[in-house]
């Protein structure tokens, strides 16, 4: 997949940490020396391995975080090197909170690139040197010896909307996420959506108007994600400098802020790029009718950028026109959707909180 959600380190490359309470969270059993749990009462651990950045989380069987962990993968992004950096943090996270190894019931991953969920195979990823036909779940399950599931991450991130967040009852919805690209977690009556190859959410490559009609190389962003994208935005924003003067170096979400406070060029891109965000949430909604799209990653939680497409929206026709929201969990989502799948592995049966 191309979409990440703009999650970056700037640490040492292994870094430990007490981390802001996810929801959920716990404040953790303070007791010293290791405890040993039946199946009852385990520990299941969560992972969002990103491109430059892996966290990790460690939850009980209801979902509350005991503690969370994160280093970054910059240089260490070879597949022995993640799995030797997952094994780290999570025996870090368990002699934190006192726990021993066998507390640990499974382990769930989410990897930014095409996921073959079934397989537990990571097929390709252009975030990841060296990442391609990855089975991923076994070298999990060998590491750790327990359960392992893996999903694409920005589907990981759908799951845990679904379960703790914005769409949280909601069976059929969209979680858009934009970032350097554009992908798409779809659930469809309560379920995800995965396709024969395992790249149904590509719509960085969906064609609307305003955008190129050029099919795109490989390894080349889509037509959309091309405009949308982080490096589509900035290189809009060199395209409004007015006198040939050069244009101030900002981010989307730089740009979209000043927007919002008037500045002329500014609101060009932001226009821009929330018209063609509306195409590609309208046309994804006639064919899905869902609901709701929720909008996730580094730009897509942007107020103004989903302010401006939401008025953009409501100029069309019902019944097709969707309701749109920002992510509630933000960067947590993909670590909240990796300890759902967790808890299913681990087939623990009070998946709710209590």
């Amino acid at each position: 997949m191309k979409a990440h959600s703009g999650k970056d380190s700037s640490g040492p490359t292994k870094r430990k940490r007490r981390a802001k309470p996810l929801p959920g969270n716990s404040a953790g059993d303070q007791r010293t020396g290791p405890r040993r749990f039946g199946k009852e009462n385990g520990l299941v651990a969560g992972v969002d391995i990103g491109g430059s950045n892996l966290r990790i989380a460690l939850a009980d069987l209801h979902g509350n975080i005991s503690g969370t962990w994160n280093a970054s993968t910059k240089a260490t992004s070879s597949p022995d090197m993640v799995i030797a950096q997952i094994q780290h943090g999570i025996d870090n996270l368990l002699s934190q909170s006192s726990y021993s190894r066998c507390s640990l019931l499974s382990v769930a991953a989410g990897a930014p690139g095409v996921t073959n969920a079934q397989a537990g195979v990571v097929l390709a990823t252009s975030y990841l040197r060296g990442w391609r036909d990855v089975p991923l779940r076994q070298l999990l399950e060998s590491a750790l010896g327990v359960p392992a599931a893996v999903e694409n991450d920005v589907r990981m991130a759908a799951l845990g909307e679904h379960w703790m967040g914005a769409a949280r009852g909601v069976d059929d919805f969209v979680f858009l996420a934009i970032g350097t690209g554009i992908a798409a977690g779809v659930f469809a009556n309560g379920k995800l959506i995965h396709g024969s190859n395992w790249t149904a959410g590509e719509v960085g490559y969906m064609h609307v108007p305003l955008a190129t009609q050029e099919p795109a190389g490989p390894g080349e962003p889509g037509a959309l994600e091309s405009i949308i994208g982080g490096d589509g935005i900035r290189r809009q924003w060199s395209s409004v400098s007015v006198d040939n003067s050069k244009p101030e170096s900002l981010t989307a979400t730089e740009i979209f802020s000043r927007a919002s406070k008037g500045d002329p060029q500014a609101r060009r891109v932001l226009e821009h790029s929330a018209q063609l965000l509306a195409y590609a949430v309208y046309n994804i909604s006639l064919v899905l009718n869902c609901s709701l799209f929720v909008l996730g990653g580094g730009i897509g939680v942007s107020i103004p950028l989903c302010d401006a497409t939401r008025r953009i929206l409501e100029r069309y026709n019902e019944p097709s026109r969707p309701k749109l929201v920002i992510s509630s969990l933000g960067t947590d989502a993909q670590l909240m959707g990796a300890i759902r799948l967790a808890l299913t592995t681990a087939k623990q049966p009070v998946l709710g909180r209590v």
